[in-house]
């Protein structure tokens, strides 16, 4: 993405490095620093003609996630089923977060809950158990679905059976079909 707005590859490259660094985005999403503070931190380590595209980058950011092919379906199914409640774990920033509406399909979920806003993160027992009081479910009776087994594991080990999502939306149908 930083591509858009940089004047070369390299560039693009040198920004999204600092930008995206997980030395800041971890404490990001735990919300131990905000989104200004990582576009700051970021920033000082960038020549000064790059630091406002950083910025726009970072801004910009929520925009340009491209969507997993089926998933979007596949979640309106699960909804409109009947059968299911969809709950939203995500680690994420307190400026993605206020930005939820970016994202249309998020509309779908019943309970939505941000790791910048729990002070806590996945795998962390912490906001697995925020997920179980605030969507009134039973970690014996919930299904996770992630993309890093890391995260998977935590929430098998708070007792909630996981999923590792590798992108297939139609194998993780099937998959729950088969539940």
């Amino acid at each position: 993405m930083a591509k858009q707005y940089a004047e070369s590859v390299d560039d693009a490259k040198l920004v999204a490095e600092l930008l995206f660094d997980r030395l800041y985005w971890d404490r990001l999403d735990d919300g131990t620093i905000s989104d200004k503070e990582v576009v700051r931190l970021a920033s000082e380590r960038l020549p000064e003609r790059l630091r406002p595209v950083a910025e726009r980058v970072y801004y910009n950011w929520i925009y340009n996630i491209p969507p997993v092919e089926g998933m979007w379906e596949l979640v309106r199914r699960l909804k409109a089923s009947g059968k299911y409640r969809l709950l939203l774990l995500s680690n994420i920033s307190e400026y993605f977060a206020e930005h939820e509406g970016e994202i249309p399909i998020l509309s779908e979920f019943d309970t939505k809950i941000y790791s910048a806003r729990v002070g806590a993160v996945k795998p962390e027992r912490k906001i697995f158990e925020v997920l179980c009081e605030r969507g009134g479910i039973r970690p014996e009776e919930s299904f996770f679905i992630d993309d890093s087994q890391r995260n998977i594991d935590g929430a098998e080990k708070f007792g909630i059976k996981g999923y590792l999502f590798d992108g297939d939306a139609k194998r993780l149908e099937r998959y729950i079909e088969g539940l």
